[in-house]
């Protein structure tokens, strides 16, 4: 497959960078940028139990807008599955007893939409492919949605993954064809036609839009250019680009007692987000003041759910905000609405959200979740795209 780039998500995300060997997935057929950002978006979905499950589920809403097309556009989505269940992935790598490994395989075995839910697989040998950081890095979805040619895209991923090395090595321009899904077209068989329609587009457009900088060099026998490699750089100017959307959480004090309690990365960095830094250490601080609390982590998930040792009246269902207060009873439908995702969903929904505030902006959102009154409208807008009829009743 097209290589899916190292990024965050969540701790098994956040393993060990590559090392000297680069196992190389390629794919054969040409992928648009839509199936390319939709490949990457699965993965990423489904990466956490990518070799424990046999099948993936997501919301085929939430998948349409993190794609960036029309959330009710299922036609296109059926297209783009179907594109990606007819395109094979090829694999020739050693394995970790240094002995030769070939295999194939179709990038989903299935999909299928049903009930508002896209449900789809991969063979297990692919799985267990994907699941490997020494072949696969994850993309930064707020990276992949600048771009704009599919072109661009599969340079940028087949690139990003030797950040690390600082080059690519050597391809043959076989190879790279290949990987830049031209394979089957006579005209890049000519080297002048290549460069200038796609290999010095797609430059700029890597260099331009992600986190890196890449430098083309060529190789030759005779006149005739026989191979090329990448020069990579990290790009200063949008490196920020490449942060961990939690890590600004990870350095909190909030951050440091979660986790020393023994709550999860995803979880201590979920809850941060939906309910506030200064929601959650008022909770730490009321269970630490009980004293021999058995249960730290229960006793802390039902604190943050019941609002225990509040002052003021929680809002939820049972406790619902004064008629007056329209911004209140909204904030508690977006809580629900948050709460009855599953969390790979919530994970998207966040990611998704980021990718359209900057600045102070986003810190306010990184800080307080969907509870950010900084982006209150913002947010609302967000969950009527997903639930158009959520709000209704309090309008």
């Amino acid at each position: 497959m097209d290589d899916i780039p190292r990024d965050q998500l969540t701790g098994p995300l956040r393993r060990g960078a590559v090392k000297k060997h680069v196992a190389a997935i390629h794919v054969s057929g040409k992928l648009t940028l839509l199936q390319r950002k939709l490949s990457n978006v699965l993965l990423l979905n489904a990466y956490d139990t990518l070799t424990s499950q046999a099948s993936h589920q997501m919301d085929a809403r939430t998948l349409c807008l993190m794609i960036g097309y029309n959330s009710n556009d299922m036609e296109t989505l059926k297209q783009s599955l179907r594109g990606l269940a007819e395109t094979v992935a090829e694999w020739d790598m050693l394995d970790a007893e240094g002995k030769q490994e070939w295999g194939v395989s179709a990038l989903l075995s299935y999909a299928k939409l049903k009930g508002g839910i896209c449900e789809y697989a991969y063979s297990p040998a692919l799985a267990e492919k994907l699941h490997d950081p020494k072949v696969f890095a994850l993309i930064n979805l707020n990276i992949q949605r600048r771009f704009t040619s599919g072109h661009a895209l599969a340079l940028y991923e087949n690139c990003y993954r030797f950040v690390r090395t600082g080059s690519t090595g050597w391809w043959s321009l076989d190879l790279f064809r290949r990987l830049m899904g031209v394979a089957d077209s006579p005209y890049y068989e000519t080297y002048k036609h290549l460069n200038a329609k796609i290999i010095k587009p797609a430059v700029t457009e890597v260099n331009k839009t992600s986190n890196i900088v890449v430098t083309p060099e060529v190789r030759k026998m005779g006149r005739s250019v026989t191979d090329i490699r990448f020069r990579i750089a990290e790009n200063p100017q949008l490196a920020i680009l490449d942060l961990d959307d939690g890590e600004g959480l990870r350095n909190t004090e909030v951050y440091s007692r979660l986790r020393a309690l023994g709550i999860s990365d995803r979880l201590a960095r979920q809850w941060i987000a939906e309910h506030g830094e200064r929601y959650v250490r008022e909770k730490l601080d009321y269970v630490a003041g009980q004293g021999g609390v058995k249960n730290a982590v229960g006793y802390i998930t039902k604190a943050l759910k019941e609002d225990y040792g509040s002052t003021r009246p929680p809002v939820s269902p049972r406790n619902p905000a004064p008629p007056s207060s329209a911004r209140a009873r909204r904030l508690a439908r977006i809580r629900d609405l948050a709460a009855a995702r599953k969390p790979t969903q919530r994970d998207a929904d966040k990611r998704l959200f980021m990718t359209r505030l900057e600045g102070s902006a986003r810190e306010d959102f990184e800080r307080h979740g969907w509870m950010s009154a900084l982006n209150a409208e913002a947010i609302v807008a967000f969950w009527k795209e997903l639930s158009p009829e959520a709000f209704d009743d309090l309008d």
